[in-house]
């Protein structure tokens, strides 16, 4: 008899071993469980520790409450203002209502992913280039609501959504590096010119000064000469004044006459100039000798239609009252023997 109790001792002690086996749960610090019994959720969420649940009757399902750290796949899209980029993000969350993440979602974590790259993919098309490389946080916050909003009904928190990089094509990437160079271009070029008009300024000025103390540009060229002269160098480079240069200018040009001088100049050229021809009436008379020609044989009389040839030329005309000088007078021609 004491042997047959001993023995149901021992089996409901290892009966009751095996059901708390069986019922023991350990909830970690960071987790929360919901206790589903024959599948209606129980209202009390298990804290962490160690809890009990009935094998067979209830189920116990651990929801981490971590911030979880996801990954945006990349989404390839096109701006406001037509630009084709891909841009990638990371997204912050955590669970807050661990009941409704269990029973209102079949996988949050699957569920957040998915409306992540959908909300990135809209705020990609609402914005301009210049906002996804300069105004990010702007679209952070709105990419946080748009994805916040859908979520608090699962039972999850956004906590925070970076969007990481935006990738851009090769030909942008080249315009942008044109559009950047000119800019830089732009303003050397700005600050060139605002430095020689300060110069200049300065120049003026200084030239003022010197020109009020001729003493002060030679000490100037002394100076130039010691600092040419202090490098050591071979050859000395002399700076030669302007000054000088404009004295051996006048120099040369030749001195301006006297006013009696040119006067006096003036009557003796115009006692110098020669007397005009007289004018007479009528042509002058001039002789001129007849051409010696050598003694030839008497020619053979030529046919009477060669004889017109042997007519004097016509005599020019003569001005009239005789001016103008006299015409001068042709010798006959010969005749053809």
């Amino acid at each position: 008899m004491v042997q047959e109790l001993l023995i149901a001792a021992v089996a409901a002690v290892s009966a009751g071993a095996v059901y708390t086996a069986a019922a023991a749960r350990v909830v970690k610090q960071y987790e929360r469980g919901v206790v589903l019994r024959l599948g209606r959720l129980r209202d009390d969420v298990r804290g962490p520790g160690f809890t009990m649940v009935l094998p067979g009757v209830e189920r116990l399902r651990k929801v981490n409450m971590q911030i979880v750290t996801m990954p945006v796949p990349a989404q390839d899209g096109i701006t406001r203002d037509n630009v084709t980029v891909r841009v990638d993000a990371v997204i912050y969350f955590k669970v807050v209502d661990a009941a409704s993440a269990v029973v209102e979602v079949e996988d949050y974590r699957f569920a957040v992913s998915q409306m992540a790259q959908t909300s990135l993919r809209s705020i990609i098309g609402k914005s301009d280039l210049d906002d996804l490389l300069s105004n990010r946080e702007k679209l952070n916050q709105g990419l946080e609501l748009m994805i916040d909003s859908p979520a608090v009904g699962w039972g999850v928190q956004i906590d925070r959504v970076e969007i990481k990089d935006v990738s851009l094509p090769e030909t942008m990437k080249r315009s942008m590096a044109r559009q950047a160079e000119a800019d830089r271009e732009r303003r050397a070029r700005v600050i060139n010119a605002d430095a020689e008009l300060q110069a200049s300024k300065k120049l003026a000025e200084a030239a003022s000064e010197m020109s009020a103390q001729p003493a002060a540009l030679q000490l100037r060229l002394l100076q130039t000469v010691v600092a040419v002269a202090a490098e050591k160098n071979s050859t000395l480079v002399l700076p030669f004044p302007v000054e000088l240069l404009r004295f051996l200018e006048r120099a040369q040009q030749p001195a301006p006459q006297q006013p009696a001088q040119a006067v006096q100049t003036a009557e003796t050229a115009e006692t110098a100039q020669p007397e005009p021809p007289s004018v007479t009436q009528g042509p002058p008379q001039t002789e001129v000798d007849p051409p010696v020609s050598p003694p030839t044989p008497t020619p053979e009389p030529e046919p009477p239609a060669d004889r017109r040839s042997e007519r004097p030329a016509p005599e020019p005309p003569r001005p009239p009252n005789g001016a103008g000088p006299a015409p001068r007078e042709s010798t006959p021609p010969l005749a053809r023997h």
